[in-house]
């Protein structure tokens, strides 16, 4: 039999001498104090460690409780993928912009009208407007919820929007209309300044934005057009309240200028480039601010290389020579420098922004419109999108690499003179989708478009054989825009459709269409002969999968 005392022990090994049934452990020697496994020592330290681990706990908790209930996640905001808006009785511009008005983080669509009464029931009569008056609104891109619009005297000449310093946080617009300029908050359509237009200066030309002249740490813009005797007259006004800085400058009293664009060199100088009938010239920007009003120019700088390039008759720096030059396009290369690309008669060249050399130029007779950009091969590099008519109502729609300028891509397309230009949309894949209206001709070769024969198409790059055909039934497109109403979100078209010809009464129409809605519904149209490789359904899911982005 076992004893009784073994028994007792095994149960309850640690039970301390008092009451124990046994020898129990020995006495301490003597001299010597208990350590930290006896007594006291271990006990306060597992109480410590069971404290942490519940005080850990709790607080892990609470930033879980917080981060669920307290702090609310941000909200996507819903939007349609499509939507219009109709207005009848009415006349649009071809002025198109998107910014985001509501502070949403999508971005809204302003745009401007000619009509009597607005969408708010804003009327021009209780504005103490002539009827019908200018609107400029802004609706929402998510349902084309007017947010907010503004009556202004007519007639509308042009509009230009994302100006700095305009509005409470910049980025305002500002309108030609009548014989005054307007400048509008973006978000609230709230008149931020209005002036007259300067007497002797009738401006036909959207403003060009400079940095800030008189010191009020908000840019400035210059404006710039015909005065008396087809004298090319400029003015510096306030971006903060639209005053005149100092006095008119005559740029050229012998012709006149029929565009113009701001061009920084390398070392930070400003020139303001005008086009004319006899080619391309720049006159630097503190020259002009000296003349304006003596002082405002002693915040630029100077550039001593082009300095050396200014005639010391003119004062101007001969850029370009041609008497058929029709468009002039910065292209952006970095740091915030550029290069220009400059369309002739018969050429389209490229230009260094800095050294004046020519980079490349290819042969292109009776360029159709103002060239645009985008990524066909991934080279990180903008390349041309131009558009030729090649005669009998039909057109040649070319894409040049940017580094070289030779041809990537072409195709003949039907079009009618109403046709929009291209236009693209980048993705994160390093090239973009472009989109293009006309028509594939057909294969009886008729070359006559009805007036509702209309086909949008979009082109992706790794497919270079197919074409994306969308068939519309459009009366006259007004404007056309091909953007990105979210980051890396909502590619999508907005157009404004109308009677035909700008200012001209009637129905108007403004319509959202995301590019993704048109593809299941599209014609995969393969261009010449070409018949191997992916088939309709795996080129619609590449255009399908495809994410985009507002980098460039």
């Amino acid at each position: 039999m076992l004893d009784p005392t073994d028994s007792t022990a095994e149960a309850q090994p640690l039970k301390g001498e008092e009451g124990a049934i046994g020898p129990g452990p020995p006495p301490p020697p003597q001299g010597k104090k208990e350590g930290c496994w006896n007594g006291l020592g271990f006990s306060q330290l597992s109480n410590w460690r069971t404290a942490g681990f519940f005080l850990s706990l709790f607080l892990c908790l609470t930033v879980v409780f917080a981060f669920s209930f307290i702090i609310p996640c941000p909200v996507r905001p819903l939007y349609l993928h499509t939507w219009n808006r109709t207005f009848p009785q009415a006349a649009t511009y071809n002025f198109l912009a998107v910014a985001d008005a509501n502070k949403d983080k999508v971005m809204d669509v302003l745009f401007v009208l000619k009509a009597s009464e607005g969408s708010l029931n804003t009327t021009c009569v209780n504005e103490s407007l002539p009827t019908p008056c200018v609107f400029v609104s802004a609706v929402a891109g998510t349902d084309a919820d007017t947010l907010w619009e503004r009556p202004l005297a007519p007639e509308f000449h042009w509009a230009q929007c994302g100006l700095e310093g305009l509005g409470d946080e910049g980025g305002g617009c500002l309108l030609s209309h009548s014989d005054q300029l307007t400048a509008v908050d973006k978000h609230s359509g709230a008149i931020v300044w209005q002036q007259q237009q300067p007497p002797n200066l009738n401006s036909k030309l959207p403003v060009l934005s400079v940095p800030d002249l008189d010191g009020d740490g908000v840019s400035d813009v210059v404006l710039i057009g015909p005065g008396l005797a087809q004298q090319t007259r400029l003015a510096i006004l306030s971006g903060k309240t639209g005053a005149q800085i100092g006095s008119e400058v005559v740029l050229d009293p012998a012709s006149e200028t029929f565009r113009h664009l701001l061009h920084t060199t390398a070392k930070g100088s400003h020139y303001i480039l005008l086009q004319k009938d006899s080619g391309l010239y720049g006159q630097a920007l503190w020259k002009i601010a000296a003349q304006a009003k003596a002082g405002s120019e002693s915040s630029l700088k100077r550039d001593q290389a082009w300095e050396k390039k200014t005639s010391t008759d003119s004062g101007h720096v001969l850029l370009y020579s041609s008497d058929s030059m029709q468009h002039v396009v910065r292209i952006a290369k970095g740091s915030g420098t550029s290069n220009l690309l400059l369309v002739t008669a018969g050429s389209v060249e490229l230009i260094d922004g800095d050294s004046l050399q020519s980079l490349w130029s290819v042969n292109a007779s009776r360029v159709l419109s103002e060239p645009s950009f985008g990524h066909f091969n991934k080279d990180g590099v903008l390349d041309v999108v131009i558009e030729k008519d090649i005669g009998n109502s039909t057109k040649q729609v070319m894409i040049l690499d940017g580094n070289t300028g030779r041809v990537l891509w072409e195709v003949n397309l039907l079009f009618r003179p109403d046709t929009p230009k291209p236009a693209s949309v980048n993705t994160i894949n390093s090239f973009s989708v472009f989109v293009f209206w006309g028509k594939l001709p057909s294969g009886n070769n008729s070359s006559r478009l009805t007036s509702r024969d209309r086909h949008s198409y979009m082109l992706h790059p790794h497919f270079s054989s197919v074409l994306l055909e969308k068939s519309s039934i459009i009366d006259n497109i007004i404007a056309f825009k091909a953007t990105l109403l979210e980051r890396g979100r909502h590619a999508c078209y907005i157009m404004l459709t109308g009677p035909q010809g700008e200012g001209a009464e009637g129905t108007v129409m403004l319509t959202k269409r995301k590019l993704k809605d048109d593809v299941p519904d599209s014609r995969v149209h393969r261009l010449g002969d070409h018949r191997d490789g992916e088939t309709d359904q795996e080129i619609k899911d590449a255009f399908t999968r495809l994410r985009f982005s507002k980098d460039t």
